[in-house]
């Protein structure tokens, strides 16, 4: 018994010892260590990352990224749509806006174009808002397409799904899924969704609007195909009307900016403070914006940038790096894909600067 009560309590002394043993490496392993030495390749990559986002820093690639480019002609303006083939090709403006409100901008930043299909984004975000990402998975999709963003093929080969919600398909069908009990309603839920976004109220072009919907008979046809394969929340026709007017919503680079900043900044609007996207939404619109948001031309910019975009005919660019900014470019002369050449240019030389590349974090 006695030879019992003594392996016994060295057994608890040993049991002790090891559990001070383990809360000491747990310590060791959670407090910080001062580096000695030398900093590793990867150390002083962070650092200089780190340094890269002062205000100066941003202000000098800002600067940088606005006189490499603004003198560069390639592309043209989209000449499909009348009103956009019009619009001044000189218009050139840059705006960086950080989760915590701090704007960095030069050029045209005040210049506004056609939103087109950038408005994809926040009509997307506002189904998921309201009807949960499996809705938005399995009802429209989120898979690139592999062909053009108005294609009809894609519809049938698909079995009636868009794929995703930025080719247009899954644009219209985004939007007569957004709850509302008639097409004003819905107009007024989508445009104010945007504003929310902005942070302030955005005009509205007439001009572009009348350009567009006396010429979308492709659109009114992908809508009845949809339609006709079950995959409308409403009327085709008045869908497509709907979705013609958020297209023609005008913004300027500090407008795409702010609209950035509100997903970097985890939903909530940094100018006005109001959540508009829950935190738990954002990557999902961000995957698809990463996989789908420049047409074809999406995976060379994810290639290049590894941040998420998404394009507008208007010539907008909006790109979002999470936790760090929103970047709205506006320029309207487009490369053979529809995107806005300044405008990936600018954003694409900004985000390898200051070493943002949210996938070399």
């Amino acid at each position: 018994m006695q030879k019992d009560i003594q392996k016994f309590s060295l057994i608890k002394r040993g049991m002790l010892t090891l559990s001070i043993a383990c809360t000491s490496l747990i310590l060791l392993s959670t407090t910080p260590v001062q580096a000695k030495g030398p900093l590793t390749t990867e150390a002083k990559a962070e650092v200089s990352a780190t340094n890269a986002l002062t205000e100066e820093r941003i202000n000098a690639v800002l600067k940088e990224a606005y006189e490499k480019f603004k003198d560069n002609q390639d592309g043209k303006n989209a000449d499909y749509i009348k009103a956009l083939e019009v619009v001044d090709s000189k218009i050139f403006g840059i705006t960086l806006m950080t989760p915590d409100g701090k704007v960095y901008e030069i050029g045209d930043t005040n210049e506004v174009v056609s939103i087109q299909s950038i408005s994809k984004v926040f009509t997307a975000a506002k189904v998921i808002q309201e009807k949960g990402e499996t809705f938005l998975q399995e009802k429209i999709g989120v898979n690139a397409t592999g062909l053009a963003f108005n294609s009809i093929i894609a519809l049938e080969q698909h079995g009636g799904s868009a794929s995703n919600p930025f080719v247009n398909a899954g644009a219209i069908q985004s939007t007569s899924w957004v709850e509302a009990k008639d097409s004003k309603e819905r107009w007024a839920k989508i445009s104010g969704y945007m504003d929310d976004f902005a942070g302030k109220k955005l005009g509205f072009n007439d001009v572009v609007y009348d350009s567009e919907v006396n010429d979308n008979k492709r659109n009114q046809a992908i809508s009845k195909i949809l339609d006709a394969y079950g995959r409308m929340g409403s009327d085709p026709l008045e869908a497509t009307t709907v979705y013609t007017k958020q297209c023609s919503v005008n913004i300027s680079s500090h407008d795409l900016a702010v609209m950035g900043a509100t997903f970097a900044n985890d939903g909530v609007n940094p100018v006005t403070g109001k959540k508009v996207l829950d935190k738990k939404y954002v990557p999902k619109i961000l995957a698809v914006m990463a996989t789908a948001g420049l047409y074809d031309n999406a995976g060379d910019w994810l290639y290049l940038t590894g941040t998420p975009a998404k394009s507008g005919v208007g010539g907008g660019i909006l790109a979002i790096v999470p936790g760090k900014m929103g970047i709205g470019v506006v320029s309207p002369p487009l490369d053979k894909f529809g995107n806005s050449v300044r405008g990936q240019q600018a954003a694409a030389y900004i985000i390898e600067k200051l070493g943002i590349n949210p996938l070399a974090q």
